[in-house]
């Protein structure tokens, strides 16, 4: 059923997932509230808009804009009032040490102050983004699936760990009495947003990336993500979480993919374990002289290694629409990204 006549909430709008829930629900013709921290650059999200509607900026300026910051209680329980929905996309993502106390204070804090403001605010329902980084347990050799409780092993990225923390604040408001879901996605493709998260990955392949290595991800397309969360809410399915991926890929054939796409040559060196750790190793040794964050970190390198698969069953059972096939939504980013390219160099 559809929820028209209703006020959406979408904290991050200025993100990947928060962009695009933001433009379904317009596009839907639903009413929206935006989140976005302050000095966060608003023009991300009208440049993702005009890569999917000629009517971006119209679109765009039905928006209405609020600056808060999630750590904020009082921000927050003023940006819920009169909201009816709320799709929470704000989060953090690092993996750097030196972030750890920015990633609890953002994904697990910030979530609890959401919980507790659509508690106290009587707010119909909420949708939670998560990652499938939470859906962790290194004993499981099969298929990963919602129900997989977490196990810490030792390996787990201070990321994944903020993670997990925020999904159990929404499990306590849920047992309070709050209508939620909670979505997992895996490595989720969009196009701009050049600079952050997976997107990176087409600039990397774009300079002629010689390498990768022999583990694998989970990846889904950002609209698929957003449509599946509207579907969910709009079908009042709570108390649940999904697993939100088209399939898993090994790291060559994904840079393959992008850099035949660019017309550059495959990746051909196997990063191996002990490549990577002699890698991380030099280049933290460079960081305690220039004072550079390292990037090839223990979490990297166990993410950039991992082999899990995971499972889509659940969610593929409840929605009537099948996902965008991950090596097409690649191809069509690649060609925005050459667009974009070709537009900084004029």
């Amino acid at each position: 059923m559809r929820k028209t006549n209703t006020l959406n909430l979408v904290t991050g709008a200025t993100g990947i997932v928060g962009s695009h829930v933001a433009l379904a629900l317009l596009q839907q013709g639903r009413e929206v509230v935006a989140t976005h921290q302050a000095g966060s650059d608003l023009n991300k999200t009208k440049t993702l808009f005009s890569f999917y509607s000629s009517e971006a900026l119209d679109l765009f300026n039905r928006i209405k804009w609020i600056e808060v910051d999630i750590r904020d209680v009082y921000g927050i329980e003023a940006a819920l009032q009169g909201i009816d929905y709320v799709y929470h996309c704000a989060g953090f993502v690092s993996f750097d040490k030196k972030d750890r106390q920015k990633l609890f204070d953002i994904n697990e804090k910030g979530t609890r102050n959401i919980v507790d403001a659509c508690l106290h605010k009587s707010v119909k329902a909420l949708c939670h983004v998560s990652s499938v980084a939470t859906i962790n347990n290194l004993d499981y050799t099969s298929d990963l699936t919602e129900e997989v409780f977490w196990k810490t092993s030792g390996r787990e990225s201070d990321y994944a760990l903020s993670k997990y923390n925020a999904e159990r604040e929404v499990w306590r408001g849920i047992e309070e009495g709050l209508n939620a879901t909670i979505v997992n996605p895996g490595v989720v493709l969009s196009p701009g947003f050049w600079n952050q998260s997976s997107s990176q990955f087409f600039d990397i392949c774009y300079k002629g990336n010689k390498f990768y290595t022999n583990g694998m991800a989970a990846y889904i397309a950002a609209t698929d993500v957003a449509r599946t969360m509207i579907f969910l809410i709009d079908a009042e399915n709570f108390g649940e979480r999904y697993i939100l991926v088209e399939n898993s890929y090994t790291y060559h054939n994904i840079l393959s993919t992008i850099q035949s796409k660019f017309g550059k040559p495959e990746p051909a060196i196997n990063a191996s374990a002990q490549l990577l750790k002699f890698a991380g190793f030099f280049e933290k040794m460079a960081s305690f002289f220039s004072n550079r964050p390292v990037k090839l970190n223990k979490a990297v390198i166990n993410a950039a290694l991992n082999k899990q698969i995971f499972s889509n069953r659940k969610i593929k059972k409840l929605i009537d629409f099948d996902f965008r096939p991950t090596h097409t939504v690649i191809e069509q980013i690649c060609d925005q990204y050459l667009r974009d390219r070709q537009k900084a160099n004029k």
